[in-house]
């Protein structure tokens, strides 16, 4: 019976329909925000990356076993954690606890304590299968920023060969960089990374010369008015102080907006009444199952199709080849006419296929409008020309004139 229940599972999943707006987008229109879905798919051996509530429960235990916070505090945490309340405001207090007093963010136990949850990483990457689809993508040229303390992404794209580089909001050259996608394989987090403590931050207030400096501010507003940002694995991304400071509360017209939420459906009524509400915010939102298990085989067959979507340069004729391959007896025989004998060398490219228009592809000097006004114009002026310049341009008019005699065939052959 179960194994029947499975099969009909596998096939509805097969069968689920997505989103046309988001599988005719091209990668290069994307934007991923990646939340602790992602990772709990990717490394389930890890409770603290399986939700906001394992992973603050991870650095407590953590904050006690290294006596890096007292047994009151710990008590009163592990209270607080119990009782279904803001989690965001319990690990803001949290991290100020185990920093200075000063408010500074450095030095401070948190990130011991997440060195700590998180360590040997890459020995826990159980189900690749998400991450893969987040490389293909990140291949065709997708962002990603990421609300995690972890690196699996940048782990696994390292395994790959990628050129992983990880980033924070406090380096504001590679942000910019980043953000104008000269970074291809970045990974931005807006929390920063447990590696280093001094990119990690929770409060807002933590962010002040980065939510202050207009030229950050604008860069990353504009992603969010001209990207469709794709929310996988999140489920509080959105009522996080940090993405509501950066994108948010200062981005106007959001119901404009074209951005998507893959989320788990546990409930119909929560669901509909979650999918009304985030269209306010311009966010369109879609189930991927009703269990966690469809989510890594949902993500994968989401890229499949967005991979699949071609590229707007893809049906451009190569500049290079003038003719392609249509009408090439119809130019050897104007070439021929010319006086002008193309080898079988030429003829044959290093393929093997035929390709005699590499005649054509050898650099040509810079003609300005003048120079060649005068030597069309004057048998003189074309005798006064450099060899290597009279060359270039005979071979010029000669290319116009097959070019104009291949027109002419195309619309022979059209014709009949």
């Amino acid at each position: 019976m179960d194994s029947v229940e499975k099969t009909t599972n596998r096939s509805e999943q097969k069968s689920r329909k997505f989103l046309k707006s988001l599988i005719r987008k091209q990668p290069q229109e994307l934007l991923l925000v990646i939340g602790t879905g992602v990772s709990a798919a990717v490394a389930p051996g890890i409770p603290a990356l399986c939700s906001w509530r394992s992973c603050i429960e991870a650095v407590i235990e953590a904050a006690e076993q290294l006596e890096v916070l007292h047994p009151g505090d710990v008590a009163d945490f592990r209270r607080k954690v119990t009782k279904d309340r803001d989690l965001l405001v319990v690990a803001h207090d949290l991290i100020r606890k185990m920093s200075p007093r000063t408010g500074d963010t450095k030095p401070n136990f948190f990130q011991d304590c997440l060195m700590e949850v998180f360590d040997n990483l890459e020995q826990h990457i159980q189900n690749p299968l998400v991450l893969q689809s987040i490389l293909r993508l990140m291949d065709r040229g997708t962002m990603v920023l990421t609300t995690n303390y972890d690196n699996l992404l940048e782990i696994f794209g390292q395994q790959q060969s990628k050129p992983m580089e990880s980033l924070d909001l406090k380096d504001k050259t590679k942000v910019l960089e980043w953000a104008r996608g000269h970074i291809k394989y970045g990974v931005l987090h807006i929390h920063g990374l447990y590696t280093d403590p001094c990119g990690m931050v929770l409060d807002p207030s933590g962010y002040k010369d980065v939510t202050q400096d207009a030229e950050v501010m604008e860069v990353l507003q504009n992603l969010y008015r001209t990207k469709s940002f794709l929310f996988v694995g999140c489920g509080e991304t959105l009522r996080d102080q940090i993405f509501q400071a950066l994108f948010l509360y200062s981005v106007p017209n959001k119901v404009d907006l074209e951005h998507y939420m893959l989320v788990l459906k546990e409930n119909e009524d929560h669901f509909f009444k979650h999918q009304a509400d985030m269209l306010l915010h311009g966010i369109k939102v879609v189930s991927y199952g009703d269990c966690f298990d469809h989510f890594p085989g949902y993500v994968q067959d989401l890229a499949t199709h967005i991979c699949k979507q071609q590229s707007p340069d893809a049906d451009r004729v190569d500049s290079t080849t003038l003719l392609g391959n249509a009408c090439q007896d119809c130019a050897k025989r104007k070439l021929e006419e010319n006086g002008i004998e193309v080898s079988k060398k030429l003829r044959q490219s290093d393929t093997g296929r035929s390709s005699w228009p590499l005649l054509y592809r050898k650099p040509w000097p810079v003609l300005h409008v003048g120079e060649r006004s005068q030597a069309r114009g004057s048998q003189r002026n074309r005798q006064a020309a450099s060899p290597y310049l009279q060359q270039a341009l005979t071979m010029m008019l000669e290319g116009l004139e097959i070019f104009k005699t291949s027109k002419t065939c195309n619309l022979k052959t059209s014709l009949l």
